[in-house]
């Protein structure tokens, strides 16, 4: 099947679902009450967006030189950078990191870049146990299944969804109470950081001036994961970068803010490398793989790079009135919602993924949204465009709009066929579409010309 039939057929069921609908209402409009109360710490939250967004321009339009100048301030302090192309690069060079360490287990923050290559299943299939730290992400590690938000793991799930999970597959009692599921989640990771070889996260942030990545969250695994093991690797996309460490004060709060209505998260850390000889903790080894995978195709488009800006904020997709009805997991990709839908197709090929641009009422709510200002609902219509343009059209689609373009240029060929036989037309053209969910287009009788012609008698 298709991935676009695939796509539909998930989307129906999913907009039909009560108990979904129910669940994403309930958990998502939490997030916009806290970031309505978040956005009152912005005297001017409009200037802060538009510095971000120049800050963001900036360095993405001189990408090559600020990824240099990490390269070089990280190395300095013994740090390794690795570079890879695609996930198959990345995944080969981390495999080489785990033979050299002898690894049996890794522990892992939440990532978004590990997700997009498979890190996991490649994982495992090496024979490598790897844990989700973050309690989102192994909720959804247990549940097997992928992440539903690019923010919130676990958004689609309610608490008794959780509990039936854990006595499921951990064996303990039933319980409404969160905190006691919580805590049995917390003693068993606690056991898995001092056991992992291998720490394993992504980065929120790439620092050029001090060569660093900056790791934002609110459970303190992450810094769990980058202090127990003896080897931490960082998982981090190439266009994460910001020119200095003095970009944190704008980029942190925006980001809390526009992802969980916080004024800044609960940890936030900058990592420069492995331990230094003074200090008494932190790993033996540090690298960090610099990930392209389709982001320097992106960067050659300059009316689109600006997609590049993105610092992983999820508002888009709170905000989104198709996502809030879709869910997550109907998209079928690392990345959803309206940000997912930009991205996708040109990091996993347009052919295969250019319905997800299709996907999106071209409300503007995700740009009104977005803390860097990215004009994502204008580039999901160049996403179309470009689709169009390489001929991946519906050879059904095109065929119609080719005829209603023709007849639109003449006015004779327009009222040369009666009513009867353009209704019969568009039954035909919309059953699958629009007449499956909503009232059959209909032509009137008479045509706008004639009843022009009758009124001006």
């Amino acid at each position: 099947m298709s991935k676009l039939k695939q796509f539909l057929l998930d989307a129906e069921a999913k907009s039909f679902d009560q108990g979904h609908r129910a669940t994403i209402r309930f958990n998502i409009g939490k997030y916009n009450a806290a970031v309505q109360r978040g956005l009152t710490q912005y005297t001017d939250h409009e200037l802060a967006r538009e510095r971000g967004s120049f800050i963001k321009t900036n360095a993405i339009n001189n990408l090559d030189k600020y990824l240099m100048e990490f390269e070089a301030n990280f190395t300095a302090r013994g740090g390794k950078v690795i570079w890879a192309r695609d996930a198959q690069e990345a995944l080969k060079e981390i495999g080489e990191i785990m033979k050299r360490k002898r690894a049996r287990s890794v522990v892992k923050s939440k990532s978004m870049t590990t997700e997009e290559i498979h890190l996991n299943e490649y994982l495992e299939k090496n024979g490598i146990e790897t844990v989700e730290t973050d309690l989102g992400e192994y909720i959804v590690q247990l549940a097997e299944q992928r992440p539903y938000h690019i923010v919130t793991p676990a958004m689609h799930m309610s608490k008794k969804d959780i509990s039936d999970l854990f006595v499921r597959k951990l064996g303990i009692p039933p319980t409404d109470n969160a905190e006691e599921l919580v805590a049995v989640a917390r003693k068993l990771l606690r056991e898995k950081y001092t056991a992992a070889e291998v720490g394993i996260t992504g980065g929120n942030f790439l620092i050029a001036d001090v060569g660093g990545i900056a790791v934002t969250e609110n459970e303190g695994n992450a810094r769990l994961s980058t202090t127990f093991p003896r080897t931490h690797i960082a998982i981090v996309g190439i266009e994460k970068m910001i020119p200095s460490i003095m970009d944190l004060d704008l980029f942190w709060p925006l980001l809390s803010t526009s992802g969980t209505g916080q004024n800044v998260t609960i940890y936030n850390t900058i990592l420069t490398g492995p331990r230094q000889p003074k200090e008494k903790d932190g790993p033996e080894e540090m690298y960090v793989v610099l990930l392209d995978n389709g982001r320097t195709d992106l960067l050659a488009l300059p009316e689109k790079r600006e997609a590049l800006n993105c610092i992983r904020c999820g508002a888009c997709l709170n905000v989104c009135p198709v996502y809030k009805n879709i869910g997550g997991h109907t998209y079928e990709s690392t990345y959803s919602g309206p940000i997912g839908s930009v991205i996708t197709p040109h990091y996993n090929g347009m052919a295969e993924h250019k319905h997800l641009s299709f996907a999106s009422s071209l409300c503007g709510a995700c740009t009104s949204v977005c803390p860097v200002k990215i004009n994502i609902h204008n580039l999901l219509l160049l996403n179309r465009k470009q689709s169009v343009d390489e001929g991946l059209a519906d050879k059904q689609e095109t065929t119609a709009f080719k005829f209603w373009l023709k007849a639109m240029k003449s006015r004779t060929l327009l009222n040369l066929a009666p009513a009867f036989a353009k209704n019969f037309v568009l039954k035909q053209v919309l059953k699958d579409t629009w007449s499956k969910r909503r009232e059959p287009l209909h032509v009137p009788p008479k045509s706008f010309n004639q009843l022009w012609k009758e009124r001006r008698k």
